[in-house]
This record gives structure tokens, C-alpha cells and sequence, in this order.
């Protein structure tokens, strides 16, 4: 029978940024009504130091909308997330809104006017 390790001794699990920036994409994602048709999917970029990740998000979202609503719920839905998953604590939690996707100018594209 092995002898038990003390926990001290055990070592520690490092979770990669770049898995951190996933499960923040994929939080953001989540929280978000929906990626507009022609949008592109959160993108998230991480700075982790020890058992903290402080988050950037970046998203684009259908107009009109809550954009503080929405943003928002990307800030909770991505601290949630991150300390479920990788079980670090989230201080920080930026989001920037990259784009504004007009449902009007796309029906009017597409030959439909209201």
C-alpha cells in the first residue's frame, strides 16, 4: 500500500490561459440572447496569476437591445463560470462590445422594410 501524501506535498493542477479564455468564450456566449446572424461568436482573453483570472470579452450584439442588460449578464454568466470550472476567483471582468448588428439595415438588405 502507497504511503499518503500530505496535501502540502501533492502539488498543485495549473489550468493554461488559453482554457480559461475557452470557458470565458463560452460563458459569454451563454449569457448573450444571440449572436447575430452575420457576427462573430465572444472572443476572451485572459491574465492569470495564481488562482485568479482577471477577463477581457469582447462581443457583438443585435440592435436594438439592453447593452448594459446585456453586458451585464456576460460580467455574471463569465465570473460564474470560470469559478466553476477552473475554480478561480474573477475580479475583473471587462466586456467591450465590438459591434452593433442593426436587425432594420439587415431586413432592408435583404428587401424587407418596416
Amino acid at each position: 500500500m502507497a504511503a499518503q501524501v500530505a496535501p502540502g506535498e501533492r502539488g498543485a493542477t495549473r489550468i493554461a490561459d488559453r482554457v480559461v479564455a475557452k470557458i470565458a468564450a463560452r460563458a459569454a456566449r451563454e449569457a448573450v440572447d444571440a449572436v447575430p446572424p452575420d457576427g462573430s461568436p465572444p472572443r476572451a482573453t485572459v491574465s492569470v496569476r495564481h488562482e485568479s483570472a482577471r477577463v477581457r470579452v469582447s462581443v457583438e450584439l443585435d440592435y436594438p437591445c439592453d447593452i448594459g442588460g446585456q453586458c451585464g449578464a456576460v460580467r455574471r454568466q463569465v465570473a460564474e463560470r470560470v469559478r466553476e470550472l477552473a475554480g478561480m476567483e474573477v475580479p475583473e471582468v471587462a466586456v467591450q462590445v465590438e459591434r452593433l448588428h442593426s436587425a432594420q439595415v439587415r431586413a432592408a438588405a435583404q428587401g424587407r422594410t418596416r
